[in-house]
């Protein structure tokens, strides 16, 4: 019952949610910074699936503020 258009959209952002599972953070200084390396392929399959930019989430990941 779901619209065909729907169900990609759907599908497109479990896809990002699982790639985003797989992203490996590394954890520095004792676990008080972390980082992402910027060549992960899931970190890239994760921003062009949910259209984000690819430093920007890469930054956010590892910042609260």
């Amino acid at each position: 019952g779901v619209k065909e258009s729907h169900q990609m959209t759907i599908f497109r952002i479990i896809a990002a949610i699982l790639h985003l599972g797989n992203l490996k953070i590394q954890g520095e200084r004792d676990g008080d910074v972390c980082s992402v390396s910027s060549e992960d392929e899931h970190l890239s399959n994760f921003c062009s699936l949910l259209g984000v930019e690819h430093s920007q989430m890469q930054h956010w990941l590892c910042h609260r503020k």
